[in-house]
């Protein structure tokens, strides 16, 4: 049921963003593109790699546990690394030619690194066969790849509260897109496991008394 929930509302987020961002670039004559007029083969490339990861990362969430679908969860998975490599082809670009304050693009490059050092360990758990780790890895990964999706809701919330969007205040909720849902499914990750172990423990305790 958890897990359930998770994979819905990972869906309603991802997929509300590319809604939101077909709408944004969809016209070339969009007032989105007055910053990237001289960038928009790095933004396309950034966005064409970022919305196929975000779609495929939803199909490996859905198919890593559904025996029928193992050959379709290993051929997106690679179609997604493909695609967030050219995602990140582009955010290399758009950083590399910002104006934005230093605060700003390190916080970019951050995330850029964040989605490398989770996708990667979870690469190289499958490599090694070790499904479990691989599937944590992932998820990690993923929530790194809706980094953006988390941050248009934090910039909306920051709006509707009245609060000036500083190029300070934007670098901090360019980390804590990441960051923060990473701690959540750390944390999460603990109870799940202090659960574990004391339902194991209540279980060996019922054991020995019936032996008793």
């Amino acid at each position: 049921m958890a897990s359930a929930a998770v994979v819905l509302a990972l869906s309603w987020l991802g997929i509300g963003f590319l809604h939101a961002a077909y709408l944004k670039y969809a016209a070339l004559d969009s007032p989105a593109y007055a910053m990237f007029l001289l960038r928009r083969g790095w933004l396309w490339c950034h966005l064409a790699g970022g919305g196929l990861g975000i779609a495929l990362g939803l199909v490996q969430l859905v198919t890593q546990r559904w025996r029928g679908a193992w050959a379709v969860h290993r051929w997106s998975g690679r179609v997604y690394f493909g695609a967030m490599l050219v995602a990140m082809v582009g955010a290399a670009g758009l950083i590399a030619t910002s104006p934005a304050p230093l605060s700003i693009r390190l916080a970019f490059s951050a995330t850029s690194a964040a989605w490398w050092v989770t996708a990667g360990f979870g690469l190289a758990a499958i490599l090694r066969r070790d499904v479990g780790t691989h599937r944590r890895w992932m998820l990690r990964a993923y929530l790194v790849t809706l980094a953006p999706a988390v941050f248009r809701l934090a910039l909306a919330g920051v709006v509707g509260a009245g609060l000036a969007p500083s190029p300070g205040l934007i670098a901090w909720m360019l980390w804590g897109s990441w960051a923060v849902p990473l701690l959540l499914y750390a944390l999460w990750l603990q109870l799940a496991g202090v659960s574990r172990r004391a339902g194991s423990g209540m279980e060996g305790a019922a054991l020995r008394h019936d032996r008793a």
